[in-house]
This record gives structure tokens, sequence and C-alpha cells, in this order.
């Protein structure tokens, strides 16, 4: 598809739709290329959570978690760190090119930022785990620690300095595997400075960014859920088992069109109160898509039995991919937040 029809498309159908149309017509290239294809076609910028456009944003999100989760979690880490540069005006960033955002923690290996002697560079030293996409990125946003400073500080780099390494640890796990999740070593790489210390979790944006990996999940749960679906559409009315098949159907049906709901709720809200607290809003959405995404597994394997597990190789790619994608979430610590942030907010939380 040529650059002006997809432009026409998209101007006629929306972003999530010309991004859908984009994923169909580069399905066969391999993940990294996908990421470049999509962000050179124009989709490296989606609308602003908060902007009044979250449910497009969001929409985008799940069309690529359904395409291929491990794209979805390069592109999301990419379309994050544009959206925090933005929040948090730094107007000089080249958010035109691949970025990352690597924003987890271990307590025994941190990065550390510190001001070079006599030339007054500020440089970063240190280990990151679970650094996604670090292979294809050309710039990252990550969180670091200054001397003395309780709070994070956001820092970008170039990944092309050579004073980063990447190492090249084993992947032992089936799923998220083209999502390139490598540990990164910094030794005095030259680092910029985004926003001031606790920045990164302050900022209204830090819970409108959780409430999109819902979406990611939802995306992809319906790989799966995709697979029941065409099956009782496409299979023999008179199967011995299709009374169960759609005893199964439909407890995916009432899970995700439950899931569906709540996003385009917690999308409004979002919408409506753009510099709100939205951390009830974000952890009831994740806790719903990840417990929509565990029933939907446990549902369809249960259905379909053992076939489909070995002998078609995107379903399967897409459960392993989904088991492993959902235990980003918290669990149960994040259940609990979830009834800390409910009942701090005062009001009662589920009139109808």
């Amino acid at each position: 598809m040529s650059d002006e029809s997809l432009t026409t498309y998209i101007e006629q159908n929306g972003i999530a739709a010309g991004l859908n149309k984009l994923l169909a017509l580069s399905a066969d290239l391999p993940v990294d290329h996908q990421l470049l294809n999509i962000l050179n076609s124009g989709f490296g910028t989606l609308p602003f959570p908060g902007g009044g456009e979250t449910l497009q944003r969001w929409r985008a999100l799940s069309y690529v978690s359904l395409h291929n989760m491990s794209l979805a979690k390069l592109y999301e880490g990419h379309t994050d760190a544009v959206a925090i540069l933005q929040e948090l005006d730094a107007v000089s960033a080249p958010i035109q090119e691949c970025w990352a955002m690597w924003a987890a923690e271990s307590p025994s290996h941190r990065v550390r930022v510190k001001t070079q002697a006599g030339t007054g560079q500020t440089v970063i030293s240190g280990s990151k785990f679970w650094c996604s996409g670090a292979r294809v990125a050309k710039r990252a946003l990550l969180t670091a620690w200054l001397p003395e400073e309780p709070e994070c500080q956001l820092v970008s780099v170039s990944m092309s300095d050579p004073s980063i390494r990447i190492a090249s640890d084993a992947w032992s796990s089936s799923g998220m595997v083209e999502a390139h999740a490598s540990k990164v070593v910094f030794d005095q790489t030259p680092a910029t400075l985004v926003g001031r210390p606790g920045d990164y979790l302050r900022r209204p944006g830090f819970w409108h960014g959780g409430a999109g990996i819902a979406a990611c999940w939802y995306g992809g749960a319906l790989a799966v859920a995709d697979k029941l679906y065409k099956f009782m559409q496409q299979g023999d009315a008179l199967h011995p088992g299709r009374p169960y098949l759609a005893c199964a159907l439909g407890k995916v049906d009432r899970v995700l069109g439950g899931l569906v709901a709540l996003l385009h709720e917690s999308a409004a809200w979002i919408d409506a109160n753009p510099e709100a607290n939205a951390m009830a809003v974000a952890l009831r959405a994740r806790q719903a898509a990840e417990a929509a995404a565990m029933s939907v597994l446990e549902e369809t394997g249960r259905a379909l039995g053992a076939t489909p597990f070995t002998r078609d190789a995107a379903f399967a790619r897409a459960v392993a991919d989904l088991q492993l994608f959902i235990r980003q979430s918290h669990g149960d610590r994040d259940d609990a937040a979830l009834a800390t942030a409910i009942l701090e907010r005062g009001e009662y939380p589920w009139k109808l």
C-alpha cells in the first residue's frame, strides 16, 4: 500500500484501523522490521492518553497485540516513551526515532547517575534488566538513581554509544521470544536528565500508561479466543462436543465483553479527568484484563484440546506469549493496592 493510499485509509477509518491494515501487509516480516515499518509509516506517535482520544490509542495497542504480542511489547514501550517525553516537556528529544522504555528495578542492580568531574557531563553506570527492544531501539528512556535521592530519575541515552553492552543471556521461555528482553550494562554512558527526581511516578500519565497495558493484554486474549470463535463459526453443528464448546465460548464472551465495557469506561474517565489520580482506574482495568486473559486461556485450551497447541504455530505462540505477558501484573499485590485506592477515594465504587 502506498503512503498516499494508507493516509487516505487512515482518514476514512481512523488510526487504529490504518495500523491494523499496515500490520496485515507486513505480517511476514521479522518483528524488528515490523516495528520500524510501523514507525516509518507515521504511527510512531499515538494520541496521548488523557487528550480525548485515549480509546483510539488503546485500540491501536490492542490491534498490535492481537497481531503479535512481542511486537506490541516493543511498540507500547516506544509509544509510552514518546508520551512521557511529551508530558515532561522534553521538547528536544528526537521522538521520530525508535525508543524503548525501561523502568523495571532490581534492588541489587540499580543504574546510578553521576556528574563527571571536570567535564560536567551526566553519565550513568550499572545494569538494567528486562530491557525489551534493546537491539532495535535507537534511544532509550530509563529509570536511574541520583546520589542521595530517594526517588528515581528518568534519563535518556543513545543506544549507539560504545559504552553500552547488551548481554546475550539465554532466553529460556517459549513466550515473547521476539521482544528480545535483555540485560543492558551501562559504563559511564552519557545521559540526559528528563524531568526531576520522582516525576516518573508522580505525573498523571504514569497510571494512564499502566492502564494501556490492559489494552495490550486484551488484544493478546483476542488472539487466543479467536481460535475458539472461528472453530465454532465454521465447525460441524452436529459435532458431539459442540454443547461443551458452546459453553466455553459463552464464558469467553462474558469475560471479554465485560472487559471491553470496562476499557471503554476507563478511557472515558481518563479523558474527562486527565490530571486526576487514575490509580484505581488503571489497576481495575489491568486486573480485569489479567483475569479475562487467564479465563480465555483456560476455557479455550480445555475446549479445543491439544490439537491447536501442536498443529497451529500461530495459536501456540499466542498462548505462550499471553501467559508470559500477563505476568507483568503484580497479582495479589495489585489487588491489594486497588483496594487501598478505592477506599482512599471515599466514593462508593460500584454504583450503576
